[in-house]
């Protein structure tokens, strides 16, 4: 008997958790679910009785050792910053581990560790990281095996609100961890064009948009994610001449959200005096000059140039910003109080599903002639417990888990999913289970391709 231990029953954790408890049986596993709140993981295991439910703290040594020692493998589905104590425990006990969070310096530094002892440390197996990962390299091999030179390769993602559920001016919803939304893209965001390294410093990183199309769902915007460059060397892709990972919205949103940044809404470096007093209107207007005593909304329109009834105002007016509601929240930082905003605004309604988009753009030469494929994905939720975003986090992680449980595939290292071995059975599956992507081919004329 197999023994997998899950650490975390979140909302991401569910749809790992489900599928690995209904394949128990036929593999003889015994499931374990540990999280700091029973009641939590025992819901998510309840009516399989291969299932074992218990109170789990991460930061307990002992128990930590005890329970690690009894599993074979182990998920940890905790934040990104407690994998490594999961990962140290899993070195020395000598146990596999998978988790769908970035690989940290922390966990790369045992590599060589891990692969000494036999052991997979799996990771970036959600959906970005992961899906991402998966069916880019899947292009990329196909390409390069074809005697292709890759030319171009760009890779979008973006998490919103499906089209029927959208029903606010800014065409967004949370979908997942509203801090990450709020402070997005801090710090500088590089990538290559044509064979230069190019910076985008976040105070232009709103204005720095380039267009997308998605079957089915029309026009979208996109940012540049952080570090595109990195992607090079994870890609095999050091000499391609352009490179670009970003994040999609629909068309008006960065324009309005780069208000909010050029104003430093976005700050979460220092707290605001007297902060649970501040009425949203004195938030905003505490980043504006005083121009003549004018409306903080006459003041907004007239700092930034501005019409008073433009898309952008209204915009920021529909979030509540001109009002006098109380912000209420004490030691607050800039971005805590936007957080505090968009939460009450942005937030899933019972009913609402979510959009998961994610399309990749690969230009290549293929005997002389320019090509581009483009492989795009999307997955609407079911409501707001079983989001997209869940399905897409979880199902990969837990089709991996199976995969490593049943030695179909036998990987050492700590390792990301960029190798045949595992995205090829990870991506088959997917897309039995309606995660699929459409690929579109065409040739390129010497004009389009220098655009």
């Amino acid at each position: 008997m197999k023994k997998i231990f899950i650490i975390g029953a979140g909302l991401s954790a569910t749809v790992l958790i489900d599928y690995l408890l209904k394949h128990s049986q036929k593999y003889d596993w015994q499931v374990t679910v540990g999280d700091i709140s029973l009641p939590s993981a025992q819901a998510k295991t309840a009516g399989y009785p291969a299932a074992r439910a218990i109170e789990f703290n991460i930061n307990d040594p002992e128990l930590r050792a005890a329970e690690i020692l009894q599993a074979d493998i182990v998920v940890s589905m905790l934040p990104g910053s407690m994998h490594s104590l999961v990962a140290t425990e899993c070195l020395e006990l000598g146990k596999h581990m998978l988790s769908p969070s970035y690989v940290t310096p922390e966990l790369k530094a045992m590599d060589s560790a891990v692969r000494q002892k036999g052991l997979a440390f799996l990771n970036e197996l959600g959906v970005d990281p992961g899906i991402d990962h998966m069916s880019a390299m899947r292009v990329i091999d196909h390409i390069k095996a074809c005697g292709g030179e890759l030319l171009s390769f760009k890779s979008f993602c973006g998490g919103l609100v499906a089209p029927d559920c959208d029903d606010n001016p800014w065409n967004y919803k949370f979908s997942w961890n509203p801090r990450n939304v709020v402070v997005a893209g801090q710090g500088v965001a590089r990538f290559k064009d044509h064979g230069q390294c190019r910076y985008v410093p976040y105070q232009q990183l709103f204005s720095t948009l380039s267009q997308v199309e998605m079957p089915g769902y029309g026009q979208f915007e996109v940012y540049p994610n952080r570090d595109s460059i990195h992607y090079c060397e994870l890609y095999g892709l050091e000499d391609v001449p352009s490179i670009l990972r970003g994040t999609m919205r629909r068309p008006g949103f960065s324009a309005a959200w780069n208000i909010f940044v050029q104003l430093g809404c976005t700050d979460d470096s220092y707290v605001m005096e007297d902060s649970h007093r501040l009425s949203y209107r004195q938030y905003l207007q505490s980043f504006l000059p005083r121009l003549n005593n004018k409306l903080a909304e006459e003041n907004l329109a007239d700092f930034f140039a501005l019409p008073r009834d433009s898309e952008i105002i209204k915009k920021i007016a529909w979030l509540g910003l001109f009002s006098d509601e109380i912000v209420g929240l004490e030691h607050a930082s800039p971005a805590m109080i936007m957080q505090k905003i968009l939460k009450q605004k942005w937030s899933m309604a019972e009913q609402d599903r979510d959009l998961l988009i994610m399309q990749h753009q690969f230009i290549f030469d293929q005997d002389g002639q320019k090509k581009k494929i483009i492989s795009s994905m999307s997955r609407e939720g079911t409501d707001r417990a079983n989001t997209a975003m869940a399905y897409t986090v979880g199902l990969p992680l837990a089709i991996a888990t199976k995969l490593l449980a049943t030695a179909a595939i036998n990987p050492t290292g700590v390792q990301i999913p960029t190798s045949a071995e595992i995205y090829n059975p990870v991506l088959r599956e997917l897309e039995e289970l309606g995660v699929k992507f459409s690929e579109q081919k065409s040739h390129l004329t010497e004009d389009i391709l220098l655009e």
